[in-house]
């Protein structure tokens, strides 16, 4: 089974909505979530802008106001979703990321990762315990 696979959840009459957050240099990776959720049923926000070029030609660094603008259009996304899925590809969290982390647990949404994570596993303990299954 895909670790993006969700069965379809109508019980509250509407699709669950799912915000991607991750670094950009892992494009394959959006669109394979993307793709997947959006089979299972799900809505899904994500990155809109993809900014792979040369650092001296990337918006997010020649502009930081255009940065700013960006980090807190996601921020949006990340309200209007039901929990937030993060595409930590080898374990990677860059800072934008992890301030994307940072927001939705500020807020409250439930925050899943592709891969497992030191404290996603503590989190996993404290919910499961020792039943004997395996994060």
């Amino acid at each position: 089974m895909s670790k993006y696979r969700r069965e379809i959840n109508l019980s509250h009459g509407f699709p669950e909505i799912v915000c991607l957050c991750g670094s950009t240099r892992f494009m394959d990776t959006y669109n394979k979530a993307r793709r997947e959720f959006s089979y299972a049923g799900q809505i899904v926000l994500s990155v809109e802008i993809v900014t792979t070029q040369a650092v001296d030609e990337d918006p997010q660094h020649v502009d930081p106001e255009r940065k700013a603008q960006l980090d807190e259009l996601h921020k949006r996304k990340i309200d209007l979703a039901d929990y937030v899925f993060v595409l930590n590809v080898d374990g990677y969290i860059g800072e934008s990321t992890q301030g994307e982390i940072d927001y939705a647990k500020s807020t409250g949404k439930r925050i899943e990762y592709l891969e497992p994570t030191p404290w996603s596993i503590e989190i996993w303990r404290e919910n499961v315990g020792n039943s004997g299954e395996t994060p």
